[in-house]
Order: structure tokens, then C-alpha cells, then sequence
């Protein structure tokens, strides 16, 4: 039983203000594995304040400086990547394989930020003035459980190589990855105040860091209904906000596609981090006239799907993180049902053979119209919707014919045609023929999907704002 009752302010681990304690599960085993002494809003409001003390020092730090710094921290999260594994596999259920990457993903935004630190200018010339960089101040981070380690230290990244202080709220439920990834970053070195790291509730520290008048700035990665919440909250103070909300990304497979290429492709991207991905591509749209023989692919693909125990490495899908999220997925399998669509592959319950955890059966209905509830609606797990098309206007319009617009893929055997296609797809990034991830390219969403971007040089200019000096 693991007992995290530290939080991170000003440099120090501290014991919380707050006094409720939260349960810590294995989604593996449904067993509590931990508690966790949650931070409230006086919690917040001092790590508020200590990051105001350290912005002024710090947003002068010279590049060079910062370089440094996220290197330090780079080496620290390196160092923890065993232990960080070992506990994504046991407090969040992810498979070893998709563990593994999580990890190394943790300290590598570190390294890429550094990389894109390096090159950028942050004073220029915009005719006869000087335009300077400037960090716009504290910085509130505010971050899921699909992936802890990563979004901490994303988001982080960005904020210092600004040059703003931070407060990070991560998710309650993923106390346990958060106390290794803290501890990293305190081995680091940081100077004081400059990150500070309080987990509570969204209701209690979420909302006093979305609403505070000393946080300059709010980046938020989470469902749109949250997003929404914090955009009001940061209204009154004009804050600048970044969102990275939800998803329900269309896979379009072109009608001159290799099923045998696509259909293993489609099927990841589907069922990436057990569903539980605001990018999965759980909208499917194949060519009416192959949709038997896409099926047939779909069936065989899904059988070789193997669920279940995250530390076997065949798994690659595990459990949901929790109770509630399992019950939501197996809500929607039965929407679907109700709904008229035809289930090829997985339904409802637990798969064959597991007895305990939230596991959910990998799903694909076909037969879905893009008006159902499982194909405009995200469920955040294991459930794919494959919708017809009668040519490539028409899967344009399908594909389009969302609130959201995160990502979205094409499939092609002729690459030109295929971004053309993406050329029209309103969504922050489109694939073609890959599941490959660009650090250095901006990520986020249009619509519902968010506001802003991340990553790259558009991450880091997120956290700064242009000051135009004109001079006689």
C-alpha cells in the first residue's frame, strides 16, 4: 500500500492543507494499491504565490540557462524510467509495450523542447520596430490520467522554456506517477517556486488556479465539458488559455486501399492506450461497395487483439482506469445496440476469461450512420463505428460532419490522392498512411476539440507574448 501524502511547493515536499484522502486502484485487479492526501484550495493558492515570487527572477533567465535546466531534467526523468513504468502499468492498467513508450515520452518533450529552445529567437525585427518575447507569467498546468508523466512534463516544458513559473494540477487518480515524476524534477535542481506541483480535485484546486488573478496563463488538456468550465473561469481575468479537449477522429479509408496494409493500421489507431486516447480513430469510413471485405479484414484483426494482463507483453489493450469509465464504455456499447448498429466484433461484459478488472471486450459495430450516439459522442475506450461512403465527397462530408476535430487519417494506396484528401479534413493534424508522431509539429484541435496548440515552436510561443518596441 502506497501512501502519497506530499505535495510540491516552493521547492520543498510539504504535507497538504487538505485532509481528504483518495484511493488509488490497479484497473488490473479492481484492489487499492494506495492513497493519496489530496491538496485543496489554500494548497493552491501557496503554490500560487510561490510561483509569483520565483517569475520575476526567473523569467530573466537567459536561453542558455534554460537549456540547462531542461536537460538536468531530462537526465532526472531518464533516471526514473523503471519506476515510472512499473507504476503506468499498475496505478493507470497500460500494457507494458504502451507503458514503456509513456515513459520515455515523459523525458523526451524535455529534450525536444531544449532542441526548439536552441534556435528560437525571441527578440525580432517587424519593420522599423523590435519585437520581443516576452513570458506572460505563472503558469497553471492542469493535466489527465491517459497519460500523466507525458502531460506533466509537456506542458511543463513549454512553460519554463518561456521562461514562466508553473502550477501543475495533475490528475487525482495518477498520485502515484506524479509523486515519481515530482521527485525527478526535484532532483533536477529547479530553483524554488519555479514548479509546483499540488494534486486535488478539479473542483477544489482546479478551479482556484482556472479563476486566480495571479495565474497569467491556463493550459488544459481534458473532456470539452471541463474545458468549457475553465474557460469561463479564466474569462473574468482574461486569461490566455490553451485547450486540448476531446476527439472522435474519422479514419478514412480510401477506396483504392490494401486492406491488408490499412486494416492493422485502423485497428491501432482505434484502439491506442486501451481507447482511453483523445486521438483514437474511432470513426471508420470505408467505400460502400468493400465494406464486406473490410469486415471480414476487421474480424480477423480484432480476434489477434489480445486484452487482458498489462504486464504481458502481447497485451495491447488493457483496462479502463476506473469503475465509472468502464461503466461509460459499456453504456455506449449498449447505445449502440439500441441504436440499430451491428456488432462485428467484442459487446458487452468482460472479455472470455477475466474474471476481475475493467476490462472491456474490443468493439466494432458496423452498419453506424454518422447521426448515432457511438459515432458523434466520444466514449474514451475500446469501441470503433465503421460508416459507409458512397464516393470521396461524401467521406469528406462524413468525415467533417463532427463537433470535434483533433486528428483524423488517410488511407490511400496513392499518396497524392490521399493529401488532397487531408488537404480538406478540418482537424488540427491529419495522418496519411502512418501512425507516426511529430514533436516538433503543433498539436491541437479545431472546434470543440480545443483552443491553441502544443508542441514545437507553437507550444513554446503559448506561454509568450509579442511586446512591439518602437524607438526614435
Amino acid at each position: 500500500m502506497q501512501i502519497v501524502d506530499k505535495i510540491y511547493i516552493d521547492g520543498a515536499f510539504v504535507k497538504p492543507h487538505g485532509d481528504e484522502l483518495f484511493d488509488l486502484f490497479n484497473p488490473a485487479t479492481e484492489q487499492v494499491i494506495g492513497r493519496a492526501l489530496l491538496a485543496d484550495a489554500q494548497d493552491a493558492r501557496d503554490a500560487i504565490a510561490a510561483a509569483k515570487r520565483a517569475f520575476p527572477a526567473f523569467s530573466t533567465t537567459d536561453k542558455r540557462e534554460r537549456i540547462e535546466m531542461l536537460m538536468r531534467m531530462h537526465d532526472a526523468v531518464v533516471a526514473k524510467e523503471e519506476e515510472l513504468c512499473l507504476a503506468i502499468t499498475e496505478e493507470y492498467g497500460a500494457p507494458v509495450s504502451r507503458g514503456r513508450w509513456m515513459a520515455q515520452h515523459a523525458s523526451n518533450v524535455l529534450l525536444e523542447a531544449a532542441k526548439v529552445l536552441e534556435d528560437y529567437a525571441f527578440t525580432r525585427r517587424a519593420g522599423a520596430a523590435e519585437v520581443v518575447m516576452q513570458p506572460l507569467g505563472v503558469a497553471g498546468l492542469i493535466t489527465p490520467w491517459n497519460s500523466d508523466a507525458g502531460f506533466i512534463c509537456g506542458k511543463l516544458a513549454s512553460a519554463l522554456a518561456a521562461g514562466c513559473t508553473a502550477v501543475i494540477k495533475p490528475s487525482e487518480m495518477s498520485a502515484i506517477q506524479t509523486r515519481i515524476v515530482t521527485e525527478a524534477l526535484h532532483e533536477a535542481g529547479l530553483p524554488s517556486g519555479v514548479v509546483n506541483i499540488v494534486t486535488g480535485r478539479g473542483e477544489t484546486v482546479g478551479a482556484q488556479i482556472s479563476s486566480h488573478p495571479d495565474v497569467a496563463k491556463l493550459s488544459f488538456t481534458g473532456s470539452t465539458a471541463v474545458g468549457k468550465t475553465i474557460l469561463r473561469a479564466a474569462a473574468d481575468t482574461l486569461k490566455r488559455v490553451t485547450l486540448e479537449l476531446g476527439g472522435k477522429s474519422p479514419v478514412i479509408v480510401l477506396d483504392d486501399a490494401n486492406f491488408d496494409d490499412v486494416v492493422p493500421l485502423a485497428i491501432q489507431a482505434g484502439f491506442m492506450n486501451s481507447g482511453q486516447a483523445c486521438i483514437a480513430g474511432t470513426r471508420i469510413l470505408v467505400p460502400q461497395k468493400r465494406l464486406e471485405a473490410f469486415e471480414a479484414r476487421v474480424r480477423e484483426e480484432v480476434a489477434r487483439t489480445q486484452v487482458g494482463d498489462p504486464r504481458d507483453p502481447q497485451t495491447t489493450v488493457g483496462p479502463m482506469v476506473s469503475q465509472k469509465q468502464w461503466e461509460r464504455v459499456q453504456r455506449y456499447i449498449r447505445i449502440g445496440t439500441d441504436e440499430g448498429a451491428r456488432l462485428i466484433a467484442g459487446g458487452e461484459g468482460r472479455p472470455d476469461g477475466i474474471g476481475a478488472g475493467w476490462f472491456v471486450r474490443p468493439t466494432v459495430f458496423s452498419d453506424v450512420t454518422n447521426d448515432m450516439a457511438i459515432a458523434r459522442e466520444e466514449i474514451f475506450g475500446p469501441v470503433l463505428s465503421i460508416i459507409t461512403y458512397r464516393d470521396t465527397e461524401d467521406a469528406i462530408s462524413i468525415a467533417n460532419d463532427t463537433n470535434y476535430g483533433l486528428q483524423a487519417y488517410v488511407f490511400s494506396a496513392d499518396a497524392k490522392r490521399a493529401r488532397e484528401v487531408a488537404s480538406r479534413i478540418e482537424a488540427g493534424r491529419v495522418l496519411v498512411n502512418t501512425l507516426a508522431h511529430e514533436p516538433a509539429a503543433p498539436f491541437g484541435g479545431f472546434k470543440q476539440s480545443g483552443i491553441g496548440r502544443e508542441y514545437g515552436t507553437f507550444g513554446l510561443e503559448a506561454f509568450l507574448e509579442p511586446k512591439a518596441v518602437l524607438a526614435a
